[in-house]
């Protein structure tokens, strides 16, 4: 049934992040009682959330960058063994309120108001689409609809993140906030009720762009990273962050206990991270893995030399040295992602998307049937060395999420949920993976009744 439809960029647009398998759906769908191939676990039972850019006519026609579409978000509800529904749904900014017909919900707004296009993250029984530099998250319901911006009951001064990290044992939620309009960045921690238990204001230089950090049992971990905010780049009309080559490239070190605003930074070489996969102490030493990019890299341009791979910082604040080891010379992965319950903590597996070549795009690599998609899913053994792979053989992968068996079940005990795109651009299934069975065939294909564009991250909610 659909339930909403407005005119959309067509298909013979120039701008690659609207054409193929990034081109935006026209409609909001809602349907019940999927077609399935193969058997849904009964065991998860909860929701599949993923949000992504989708953009619309009227609002987003001048922007420029795949990162500053209209967020649309895609979910299913999975219960006892069946798909009961899928729905996408635009997060309805003020702007998207208006050009869809409808009144907008009321709510805060901080600096700027923006259909959040990159995240979803559920806490304390609310679910957020989240974004970064500036914007609030928006709250939306279980069937995803807008509720409104969301500012914490009014105790987030500024902004918030496209991504926290979640510590379960403590319950806590941490997230580093950044905006072009500070001359700092912030460190967020949400308690167990969801409230603003404690924001510290972090001294950068240069207004970095910290897309993603990392949290370990002892310490908060940034990246200080040699891209940053570009004034002419914004007056150009480009996304404004750009490479800085006189920009010391550097992590810092956080105490979480003793919330002091000063960071011990260590050197590292020139590159940029925008994803973490995760991170933890090992005794003194802090282990730190993350989707490197090598060498220069621009944001605004989304174009870089180097490769971008799975690799580990491990700090060590005694020798005050930061080394460098790589899991994998797959030459461009991406959209790194643990079992969440582990955050923090010592992990063994985590998994990435990869991509088959690289041409015009770092992100964003072209098949040779012109279309953009990473097609194959890594599982990363990191004590081990080991890496398995599941491979799309005409289609194209997104982020894969883990969903445990249950929540007491061991590390590898659990499924692996990614959305699959036909690269014909007809067809997308989420697909289901056995974590101990990652070569194989999928214990399950969900068949989706509508297209769902290649996006950003997403979550699976269990069921409370």
């Amino acid at each position: 049934m659909a339930t909403a439809r407005i005119p959309q960029p067509t298909a013979d647009d120039p701008v690659w992040f609207r054409q193929g398998l990034f081109a935006p759906v026209m409609e909001e769908v809602t349907a019940f009682d999927l077609p399935v191939t193969g058997r849904i676990p009964s065991e998860l039972n909860g929701r599949y959330l993923r949000n992504g850019p989708n953009f619309m006519r009227g609002i987003d026609d001048r922007k420029n960058h795949w990162f500053l579409g209209s967020g649309m978000v895609h979910g299913l509800r999975l219960r006892n063994g069946r798909a009961e529904w899928y729905r996408n749904r635009w997060v309805r900014s003020k702007a998207v309120a208006k050009a869809l017909g409808e009144k907008w919900r009321e709510g805060p707004v901080h600096d700027v108001d923006f259909a959040a296009n990159t995240h979803i993250v559920a806490h304390a029984g609310r679910i957020l689409a989240t974004v970064e530099g500036g914007p609030l998250p928006y709250e939306i319901s279980d069937e995803l609809d807008t509720i409104g911006p969301y500012d914490f009951a009014g105790a987030l001064p500024a902004s918030f993140a496209a991504h926290t990290k979640t510590d379960l044992q403590k319950a806590e939620v941490h997230a580093i906030a950044y905006s072009y309009r500070q001359d700092h960045v912030q460190h967020i921690v949400i308690d167990k009720t969801g409230k603003v238990s404690r924001i510290t204001d972090i001294s950068v230089r240069d207004k970095p762009i910290m897309h993603d950090f990392a949290l370990t049992e002892k310490y908060v971990v940034l990246y200080d990273l040699p891209v940053t905010f570009s004034l002419d780049a914004a007056k150009a009309g480009r996304f404004p962050y750009v490479w800085n080559p006189a920009h010391e490239p550097r992590v810092g070190l956080i105490s979480r206990e003793d919330s002091s605003p000063v960071p011990r930074w260590f050197p590292v070489e020139p590159c940029f991270v925008f994803h973490t996969l995760n991170a933890y102490d090992d005794g003194d030493r802090v282990c730190v893995d993350v989707c490197r990019y090598a060498g220069r890299y621009d944001v605004s341009l989304m174009t870089g030399p180097g490769p971008v791979t799975l690799d580990r910082w491990t700090i060590d604040p005694v020798s005050g040295k930061v080394t460098l080891r790589s899991f994998s010379d797959r030459f461009f992965q991406e959209f790194p992602r643990i079992d969440d319950r582990i955050i923090s903590r010592r992990h063994r597996y985590g998994y990435t998307t990869a991509f088959k070549q690289l041409q015009d795009h770092v992100i964003a690599p072209t098949t040779a049937t012109g279309h953009t998609s990473g097609n194959v899913l890594l599982k990363h053994d990191v004590e081990s060395g080991a890496v398995e792979e599941h491979r799309f053989q005409h289609g194209a992968a997104g982020e894969a999420v883990f969903a445990p068996s249950s929540l007491n079940s061991a590390e590898d005990e659990g499924y692996v949920m990614a959305f699959a795109h036909d690269l014909d651009g007809g067809k997308t299934d989420l697909v289901i993976l056995a974590a101990q069975d990652f070569a194989g065939e999928p214990v399950a294909r969900i068949h989706l009744p509508a297209r769902v564009p290649l996006g950003f991250h997403g979550s699976w909610i269990v069921d409370s």
